[in-house]
């Protein structure tokens, strides 16, 4: 499409006819080569550096359940909460291990593997929850919205107790999961909450 319009370009100029032969040889050849290497892989280095260097994206430490993780953030190690999804119980003193939590950490491990992400606020929620965690949407560098992959696949709940932009989406995402007998959906028995969501059963029962 480069070398199309450059050649058109260069005809409708005054260019003189030995330049312009040179100057498409070189176009042609340039273009051979971005074939090529395409083809063969040779930009992909260049395009994973490209990747791993944007800026506004995070490594993430430690995978603490399916909907906590902790990243470094430009040195700092932060507790980050997954807005808007709620998967099963996996750590928290307080509970039993729940139905699928297991499940729903090895997912979340899997899904975002060695990438980096990138983190988002959302201007309806809180910066940060009752426990210090930042609350933040994470994206993979492909554009995959973890917080909603993971109840499209039914690793976790919509969770409906505090406002959020996407609440419509996720609440949407997660009666198509119920539907499809998805995930947890599937081998758990979730439990309706008086605020509208669900819990799911301790692992086991």
């Amino acid at each position: 499409m480069f070398s199309t319009l450059l050649t058109r370009t260069l005809y409708g100029m005054r260019v003189p006819r030995k330049q312009r032969k040179l100057l498409l040889l070189i176009v042609f050849v340039l273009t051979l080569v971005i074939y090529i290497g395409q083809q063969r892989g040779w930009f992909d280095g260049i395009q994973q550096a490209a990747e791993v260097n944007q800026p506004g994206l995070y490594t993430v430490t430690k995978f603490d359940d399916g909907d906590t993780i902790q990243v470094d953030m430009n040195g700092k190690t932060e507790t980050l909460r997954f807005v808007g999804v709620d998967t099963p119980e996996t750590h928290d003193p307080r509970k039993a291990v729940q139905c699928y939590g297991p499940e729903a950490s090895a997912y979340t491990k899997k899904l975002i593997g060695n990438s980096r992400v990138r983190l988002a606020s959302d201007p309806d929620s809180t910066n940060r929850d009752r426990y210090d965690r930042l609350l933040r949407y994470v994206y993979l560098p492909d554009g995959t919205l973890v917080n909603e992959n993971l109840i499209q696949n039914g690793y976790g709940f919509y969770y409906p107790y505090f406002p959020f932009t996407k609440s419509a989406q996720f609440d949407h995402d997660e009666q198509t999961a119920k539907a499809a007998n998805k995930g947890l959906w599937a081998h758990c028995k979730p439990t309706p909450t008086d605020g509208g969501g669900y819990t799911s059963n301790n692992r086991g029962t």
